[in-house]
């Protein structure tokens, strides 16, 4: 019998891919690529691409800030993290080709932020989701995400980097808050056994660990260290990566890398999107980090991707994923 969280999810799969309608899925699943030209140890351009969210054609609202369509009774929406992306990606090309029109539409992103931080039931400055989402057991509106979080700072640093103007920075520290509290607390971060310690790109009960997001929220973190010396940050930063490189291992299942890791009886696998970004968030983090294990596995899940029989048996186990669970 077909749930309404698998319909939905059949809707917005033959919305994007089958209909080619205009969806969220047309805005996230681009090309994961490096940018090559960012500079480690300094606050420069961001570590990846983002040129067709830097070209996302809208919808967006009158001040060209970007709106997803979620359809359905979800509609048009604001996604933090997307405005985070947007801004991010016009930075880059502004700093690539000195276009005024670029640094415009990464300062309106700014602005976007700056404005939409909100304060949490515990009191932190967040930016929140004002949508349901489906995600195992459902997130209620309104929900904030460590991924947000992380990119969102990402975004006002380069702001202030590129205007000096104070309220980026500001808003930035307001921001970097809940990286000092745990989720329970209503910050982001879950302490592990030993030593790890995760950024939580949703906030569920058991912990997801979400490899992708977590990675991309301690991208936000390297970067408010870099520009305010924060002792915490760079602590933070130290202590994430090294339970990122301790535990890696347990995202390979021999063929494919896992999405998260919430110990469920079917292992979430990563699409082949995400794959793709798994192999060139690690490829940066071995930048950043100089830690060999990076490397090691990023050349690993790069054999996989060039396997057909592990790309199609990757395919088929997602789908039963999604059957099982949405």
């Amino acid at each position: 019998m077909l749930t309404s969280k698998r319909i939905a999810y059949y809707r917005r799969i033959l919305a994007a891919y089958v209909l080619r309608r205009t969806s969220q899925l047309s805005f996230w699943h681009d090309t994961p690529t490096e940018n090559t030209y960012f500079t480690s140890g300094a606050l420069s351009e961001y570590y990846m691409d983002f040129p067709k969210k830097a070209d996302y054609g809208g919808p967006c609202d009158a001040d060209g800030i970007p709106l997803l369509n979620y359809h359905g009774s979800v509609g048009l929406q604001y996604n933090p993290i997307a405005i985070a992306q947007f801004g991010l990606g016009n930075f880059n090309l502004w700093r690539a080709t000195g276009d005024e029109a670029r640094i415009a539409r990464c300062l309106k992103a700014a602005n976007w932020l700056v404005a939409s931080l909100e304060r949490n039931a515990a009191g932190l400055a967040v930016w929140n989701h004002h949508f349901n989402w489906e995600y195992r057991e459902g997130l209620r509106a309104p929900w904030y995400s460590g991924l947000a979080q992380g990119q969102g700072i990402s975004t006002l640093l380069r702001a202030y980097l590129a205007t000096s103007k104070q309220v980026y920075l500001d808003a930035a520290n307001r921001a970097f808050e809940c990286f000092h509290v745990a989720v329970e607390h209503g910050g982001v971060l879950y302490a592990g056994p030993g030593d790890d310690v995760w950024i939580e790109e949703y906030m569920v009960d058991p912990a997801s660990h979400i490899l992708n997001g977590c990675i991309w929220a301690l991208w936000g973190v390297y970067d408010f260290a870099l520009l305010t010396a924060d002792p915490w940050a760079w602590q933070l930063f130290s202590i994430v990566s090294k339970t990122i490189a301790r535990r890696v291992g347990e995202y390979d299942a021999g063929f494919w890398s896992l999405y998260e890791k919430s110990n469920v009886r079917v292992e979430m696998l990563a699409s082949a999107f995400y794959h793709a970004l798994h192999i060139v968030q690690l490829r940066i983090l071995y930048k950043l980090t100089h830690l060999d294990v990076f490397h090691e596995y990023a050349e690993r899940w790069e054999q996989y991707r060039s396997n057909d029989m592990a790309r199609t048996r990757a395919f088929l186990l997602k789908g039963l994923f999604k059957l099982v669970y949405y």
